[in-house]
C-alpha cells in the first residue's frame, strides 16, 4: 500500500502535515485553558482580560487551522480512493475470460462496492486519527519533559504497557475485518441470485423461502460488522479504563507537587497534557490495527494474483478440421461429471448436447471453451492442445449465446459490432443471416436506433437474433449455444434454432426443446449419461427417440 500512498508524494506530505494542524490547535487550547485557570485562581482582572484576548485569538487561529487542514487532506483522499477503485476494476478487467469465470459476478461487484466503501470509511478516518493521536502524544510528552521529566517518564512506561496490551488484539482485528468482507460477498451473491431468478420464484410461490434466506444473509453481514465494531470498541474501552485510573493517579501526584511550588497553571497544563497522552493511547493502537486490516482489504481487491498468463501460450487459434476430446475426466465440487470420455467435433457441423438436468452439459461447454482448464486427458484443435492456444486468439474465434442476452444502452449497430469498426458488408451479412432485416427496417433510425437499458424495449426473439448477429459479425468459427431458445415462444424458438442450423459456423448447442422438422436437422447428438458421452447422428438419435415414443 506504500505505492498507493506515495504515488503523489508531495500531496501525501501535505496530507501528513495537515493531520498535525489539529495537534497544534489542541496544544494551544491546553495552554489557553491552563492560563484561564491560573487567571481565575489569581483573581487579577487585568491578567484575566489579557488571557481572554488570547482565547479570542485562539478561536480564530483554531478555525483557520481546521479549514486549512481539511482542504489539504480532502483532495488527496478523493484522488487516492479513485486510484483504489481504478486498481480494483483494472484487476478484474485484466482477467482472461477463463479466470473471470472462476468467481460469480456478484463477488466482483461486492469487491468494487462493499470492500472499497469499507476501505474508504475505515482507512482514512483511522489514519487521520492515528497521526493526530501520535502528534498529540509526542507534543504533550515534549512539553511534559520540560516541565516535569519524572511524570513524563512515568507516562512513557505506561505507554509501553498499553502497547503490549493492545498488540494482543491485532490478529483478531484483521481476521474480523476479513470476515466482514467475506459476508458482504456472500450477501451480494445471494441477493444477485434472488433478483436474477425472482420471476421463477414468484411464479412457483417460492419467494418466501428466498426471503428468509436473504434475511439470514443480511443477519450474517450485520453480525460480522457488529463483532468487528464491538471488538474495536472493547479495545478502546479497556485502555480508556486504564487511562482513567492513571489520570486519577496523575492528579494526586500533581496536588502533592503543589507543596513544592508547582504553580496552578502548570498543574492544569500537566494534568491536561497527561490526559492527552493517556487518552491518545486507547485510540492509537486500535486504529493501527484497523489500518492494518484495511491494508488486507486493499491487497485483496487490488493485488495481482498469480496466474499462468494465457497469452504466453505459443499457438494461435486455427480450426480447419476437428476439435478432438480424448480420455477426458473432470470433477466439479467433488462430483465426478466425466470419466474417460472421447469424441470429435467436426468443423462446420452442428452438435446438440442432450442429457438429464445436472449431468454436465453446461460444464462440457465450459471445458471446450477453455473456461475450466483443470481436467485430465486432452482437448485439441487440429492436433494442437487447447491449453497451448492463446486466450485472445481463441476468444476472437468463438462466440457464446445464452438464454439471457446482455445488450448495451447504445445503438443497434454498436450492439452488433460491440463497438468495433467493421465494414458495412460484414454488418449486412450478420443482419441477413441472423434474420434481423425486418426488425432493422421497422426502426425509424435503422441501425442507429438506440436501445433502452439492456434492451428492455426488445422482444426475446429480437434479443437472441442480435446475439446471433454479434457472433456472425465477429466471424466466430465456433458458436456455443446454451438454451438459446428457452426464453421465447415455440414459434420464435423454432425460427431461431433454424437460424443456428443454417449458419456455416460450427455449432455446439444445449436445448431441452424439440422442434419437429428443425431439431432433427442437427448433424450429431452428444448424449451425456452417467459420466459418459455417446455420439449419434441426428438422424439415428431422433429416429430412435421417435420409435421409443
Amino acid at each position: 500500500m506504500k505505492d498507493l500512498l506515495f504515488k503523489r508524494k508531495g500531496r501525501f506530505f501535505l496530507y501528513f502535515i495537515a493531520c498535525f494542524f489539529p495537534v497544534v490547535s489542541d496544544l494551544l487550547q491546553t495552554y489557553i485553558f491552563s492560563k484561564l485557570f491560573d487567571a481565575i485562581a489569581k483573581l487579577d482582572p487585568k491578567y484575566f482580560f489579557q488571557v481572554s484576548l488570547m482565547a479570542g485569538a485562539y478561536v480564530i487561529i483554531g478555525a483557520l487551522l481546521y479549514i486549512t487542514s481539511r482542504l489539504l487532506r480532502i483532495s488527496y483522499m478523493r484522488d487516492t480512493i479513485l486510484d483504489v477503485r481504478i486498481a480494483a476494476f483494472s484487476k478484474i478487467m485484466a482477467y482472461s475470460y477463463q479466470q473471470f469465470s472462476q468467481k460469480s459476478k456478484d463477488t466482483y461487484l461486492s469487491n468494487l462496492i462493499n470492500d472499497i466503501n469499507n476501505f474508504e470509511n475505515n482507512f482514512f478516518i483511522n489514519l487521520l486519527n492515528f497521526i493526530f493521536r501520535i502528534g498529540m502524544y509526542l507534543g504533550s510528552l515534549i512539553i511534559m519533559l520540560i516541565i516535569d521529566y519524572r511524570l513524563a517518564s512515568a507516562m512513557v512506561v505506561f505507554s509501553f504497557i498499553t502497547f503490549f496490551l493492545i498488540r494482543a488484539f491485532e490478529k483478531k482485528t484483521v481476521a474480523l475485518q476479513k470476515q466482514v468482507s467475506k459476508t458482504n460477498e456472500d450477501f451480494t451473491l445471494n441477493i444477485g441470485n434472488t433478483f436474477n431468478g425472482l420471476e421463477i420464484l414468484k411464479l412457483n410461490n417460492m419467494d418466501h423461502k428466498f426471503l428468509a434466506k436473504s434475511f439470514e444473509a443480511i443477519n450474517k453481514v450485520e453480525q460480522s460488522k457488529y463483532r468487528f465494531r464491538f471488538f474495536g470498541d472493547s479495545q478502546r474501552n479497556l485502555t480508556q479504563g486504564i487511562a482513567g485510573a492513571s489520570t486519577v493517579a496523575v492528579l494526586l501526584y500533581l496536588i502533592y507537587q503543589t507543596k513544592f511550588g508547582l504553580q496552578y497553571d502548570q498543574l492544569m497544563m500537566l494534568l491536561m497534557l497527561s490526559g492527552n497522552m493517556v487518552f491518545a493511547l486507547p485510540d492509537i493502537f486500535p486504529r493501527l490495527n484497523i489500518i492494518k486490516s484495511s491494508k488486507e482489504i486493499y491487497d485483496k481487491i487490488t493485488a495481482t494474483e498469480t496466474h499462468t498468463n494465457p497469452n504466453n501460450r505459443p499457438h494461435d487459434f486455427k480450426f480447419q478440421k476437428e476439435l478432438k476430446v480424448s480420455n477426458l475426466s473432470f470433477a466439479y465440487d467433488d462430483k465426478d461429471l466425466f470419466h474417460n470420455v472421447s469424441f470429435t467435433i467436426e468443423k462446420g457441423k452442428k452438435y446438440l448436447l442432450k442429457g438429464a438436468s445436472g449431468v454436465g452439459k453446461s460444464t462440457l461447454i465450459k471445458l471446450l471453451s477453455q473456461t475450466y482448464p483443470n481436467y485430465e486427458g486432452s482437448i485439441s484443435l487440429d492436433g494442437i492442445d487447447l491449453k497451448t492456444i492463446k486466450d485472445k486468439s481463441f476468444a476472437s474465434k468463438v462466440a457464446y449465446i445464452y438464454q439471457e442476452v446482455f445488450l448495451f444502452e447504445d445503438s443497434i449497430k454498436n450492439n452488433i459490432t460491440l463497438f468495433k469498426e467493421l465494414d458495412q458488408k460484414t454488418i449486412d451479412e450478420a443482419i441477413i443471416k441472423s434474420g434481423l432485416q425486418e426488425f432493422i427496417q421497422s426502426r425509424k433510425q435503422g441501425l442507429n436506433e438506440k436501445l433502452s437499458e439492456n434492451g428492455k424495449n426488445l422482444s426475446g426473439g429480437e434479443r437472441q437474433r442480435l446475439s446471433i448477429a454479434r457472433a456472425i459479425a465477429k466471424k466466430a468459427e465456433i458458436l456455443f449455444v446454451d438454451e438459446g431458445t428457452s426464453a421465447v415462444n415455440e414459434e420464435l424458438g423454432k425460427a431461431i434454432e433454424q437460424t443456428f442450423l443454417n449458419l456455416d459456423n460450427t455449432v455446439i448447442a444445449i436445448s431441452h426443446r424439440f422442434y419437429p422438422g428443425v431439431t432433427n436437422q442437427y448433424d450429431y447428438v452428444l448424449e451425456i449419461k452417467e459420466g459418459k458421452i455417446r455420439t449419434f447422428t441426428g438422424k439415428d438419435y431422433f429416429a430412435e427417440e421417435a420409435a421409443y415414443v
